[in-house]
Formats: structure tokens, C-alpha cells, sequence
């Protein structure tokens, strides 16, 4: 592939076949520049001036470590140029730079405690085992089959959240259809109407909305629950706003549901592709896994990219980049850079070390939940491979069509033995 036939800012590519995106991003990592590319059309606003990709390793690692030379504040995660407030609603603190962004992570970080902590794990395999079980009794009460996307990696991350959180269960449905519609980008799955930045905005003041009540409700009568530490935590005498809660609720929903449900997803099929992975890891649970989480999400790579802006004129590597310039990187084409990872596009549960980027490079913006998340995939997958050792995926992985999420909305699987999965 040359680079001529590679357009980042088309929506089609990504919605193109992976074996077309991985041999795109091999192009990409070849060329001796950041290559530029012009932003998608979306309506209602002005197309911007466009964007470089950075897709080597090193470049992306680059960048994160330095928020003085590359701000997130302008937008991370969108190539238009929306207004600041929109960036803060849906972007929380990835969509923020120091001080601010230091003062709420630092908040943020309160909330989780080594004793909340570890009540969250403790939850994570309550909840891991209630999703697989309910899974199995609906298979074997049909005809042996369900979708692995929404009875089970779907369901998990979102009622740790919910849980974390203190949201009624009579919410948790709201919350799910609001997190979708967010993540969506045009799938008409989830956005049905003409008017998607409507679909969005709305989604997004539906959760904060309800974040915004059950805050007011903890900072009258806390409990246990992370919305109550987050209510009454404080850095330097300041307190988040009912606001920061939402929003920080919102990134929630978004980045900690989302990365995990296809993370596990991604496994699934990978493991399928590659079933000698599975009898791998389910054969050594215990000596796998520490390996086999981490390589799960880098070769799923569950968020495309993140934005960052030059806010002076500077270099990456030996490129000239010039302040305002936009810069995405493209976590997908540095977890799979030849210089960093051997045999990058083959599922290798050993593999170790592995620097991957899953979780964002390392830097201020680092993911605040990679410890959960981790701690969630691991779990589930344990739990899979005790109660459904007999699982078998029954068909191609329907993908989200998403710029920003390397999304699979269902993947078909069955019970082998049964009738579905003959």
C-alpha cells in the first residue's frame, strides 16, 4: 500500500477491513515524515486544517511524555475544533492540562483508596461470575448461542461502573444506551436520527444529568461509593464541581467501559483466529495471565487515537512541526511497530516485555483505571474458561463503524455441542 491510497481522515478507513488498516499503518510508520491528512467533513461545522499522524512508537511515546510542547486542552478526543466546554463534557481530564488537569486527577486518585480498591476487585469477580453464568443459563435455555458483546463484555464494565459509582439499577439501562450513542461516531446501530451532534449532545447531559443528581444526593448523605469520595474529596481546600463529578462519570462510561468491553472482545476472536491461545492461557490461568492481559490489549488496541495540538514550534524525530498543528496518535500502528514488537500482528500471549500503548502512552494522560481494567479482563477471561470451556465463536465480528473506537458491536459465539454451534 502507498501512501497516496491511505486517508486517515476518511471514515472508510476505518471501517475497512483490519488486514487493510495494518498494512496502511505499516506505510504510515515507513514514511520518514508525519504524514498530513485533511480532516473529515462533518456538518454544521467548518473542516479544520488538518492533521498529522504519528504512528511509531517512539514518536507517540515522545509526544505524551512532553504535555508542555503538545496540549491536550484543545481537544483530545476529536479532530474538530469544538467549543472548550464541549471538550471538558465529554473529554474530562483527558481533554485537560496542567494545573487543572493535575488538581482533579489528584482528587480523582483520592477517591480510589487501598481499601475502596480493593472492594473493587472484589466486585470485579462477583460481577465476572454473575455475567458468565447468566450467559451459559441463556444459551442452554435456546439453542445454545448468544452475543459475547452484549451479554457478557458489555455487561461487565458497566455494572462495575455503575456499582463504583452507587447508580440505581433502575438507571443502568440509561446509562448503557447514553455510553453508545457517545461512542457511536455515524453508526446508524446507534444513531438513527438526521441530527447526530444532536444524538451526542443529548447523550452526553442524559449521564450528566443523572451524575449530577446522585452527586447532590451524596454531598447530603454520603456512602461508600465513589460519587461520594469524589463529592467530598479536596486538594489544596478545592472540592469538584457537580460538573467535574459528570464529567469525570462520563469519561468513566466512555474510556473505562468501552476500552475493556473490547479488549475482551477483541481476545475472544483473536483466540479464535489462533486457538492454540486459548488452550494456552485456560491450560495456565495463573501463569498466563500477568502476560496475556497486557498482549490482549495491545493487539486489540481498543481507542484509535488521541489528539494532541503543538502549542510551539518544535520537532518530532527529525520532523519540523509548527505550533497549532494538530497530531493524532495512532495507538494501533505503534502497538504493532516492527521496531518494538516482534511478529507485531500475531497474538502472542508470552510475549514480554511489551511496552504497548493500549492504555495511552506514558505520560500525565496515562490511563487513571489501567490497574481495574486489567484487573477486569483477567478475571473475566478466568471465569470464562472455568465456566464455558466448551465456547465457540459462531460468527464474524460485527464492528462498530467508528473513527475513534476500534469497536465490535456482537460477535456471535455458541456452546459447542449444542445446535448453534454446528
Amino acid at each position: 500500500m502507498t501512501l497516496p491510497t491511505v486517508d486517515l481522515g476518511d471514515r472508510e478507513f476505518w471501517a475497512a477491513p483490519w488486514a487493510r488498516r495494518f498494512e496502511a499503518f505499516d506505510a504510515l510508520r515507513a514514511d520518514a515524515g508525519l504524514p498530513w491528512f485533511a480532516e473529515p467533513e462533518f456538518p454544521g461545522f467548518e473542516r479544520g486544517p488538518g492533521f498529522r499522524a504519528v504512528t511509531r512508537h517512539a514518536d507517540v511515546e515522545y509526544v505524551s511524555k512532553n504535555p508542555d510542547l503538545f496540549c491536550s486542552g484543545r481537544g483530545a478526543v476529536s479532530i474538530l475544533d469544538l467549543p472548550a466546554e464541549a471538550h471538558e463534557f465529554f473529554g474530562s481530564l483527558i481533554s485537560m492540562d496542567a494545573p487543572r488537569h493535575t488538581k482533579i486527577r489528584r482528587i480523582a486518585a483520592q477517591a480510589f483508596t487501598p481499601r475502596r480498591t480493593e472492594a473493587l476487585l472484589s466486585d470485579v469477580t462477583r460481577v465476572a461470575h454473575s455475567v458468565v453464568v447468566s450467559a451459559r443459563e441463556k444459551a442452554l435455555a435456546g439453542d445454545g448461542s448468544f452475543d459475547l458483546v452484549t451479554d457478557v463484555s458489555a455487561r461487565m464494565p458497566l455494572l462495575i461502573i455503575c456499582d463504583m459509582m452507587g447508580v440505581p439499577e433502575s438507571r443502568r439501562d440509561e446509562v448503557f444506551a447514553h455510553s453508545n450513542v457517545i461512542l457511536a461516531g455515524d453508526d446508524p446501530e446507534y444513531v438513527t436520527s438526521d441530527n447526530p451532534l444532536g444524538d451526542y449532545l443529548t447523550a452526553g447531559a442524559g449521564l450528566s444529568g443523572l451524575m449530577t443528581e446522585l452527586a447532590a444526593a451524596r454531598e447530603a448523605s454520603p456512602t461508600d461509593d465513589i460519587t461520594s469520595a469524589l463529592v467530598h474529596g479536596t486538594v489544596d481546600g478545592e472540592r469538584l464541581t457537580h460538573q467535574e463529578i459528570a464529567s469525570f462519570f462520563i469519561l468513566l462510561c466512555v474510556a473505562g467501559n468501552e476500552t475493556t468491553r473490547n479488549a475482551i472482545t477483541h481476545g475472544v476472536w483473536g483466540m479464535h483466529l489462533d486457538p492454540s491461545q486459548w488452550e494456552l492461557w485456560s491450560g495456565d490461568v495463573d501463569g498466563i495471565t500477568p502476560t496475556a492481559v497486557d498482549e490482549i490489549v495491545r493487539w486489540a488496541s481498543p481507542i484509535n487515537w488521541m489528539r494532541r495540538t503543538a502549542v510551539a514550534d518544535t520537532t518530532v524525530g527529525d520532523v519540523a512541526v509548527s505550533a497549532g498543528e494538530k497530531l493524532l496518535l495512532v495507538y494501533g500502528a505503534a502497538n504493532r511497530d516492527p521496531a518494538v514488537f516482534a511478529d507485531p500482528d500475531r497474538l502472542d500471549l508470552r510475549r514480554s516485555p511489551n511496552p504497548h500503548q493500549g492504555f495511552g502512552a506514558h505520560g500525565p494522560h496515562f490511563c487513571l483505571g489501567a490497574h481495574l481494567a486489567r484487573r477486569e479482563v483477567a478475571v473475566l477471561f478466568r471465569e470464562l474458561f472455568a465456566g464455558m470451556p466448551d465456547l465457540r465463536v459462531a460468527g464474524e465480528p460485527d464492528r462498530l463503524r467508528s473513527i475513534f473506537v476500534n469497536g465490535i458491536k456482537h460477535l456471535p459465539v455458541a456452546l459447542a455441542g449444542t445446535d448453534a454451534a454446528r
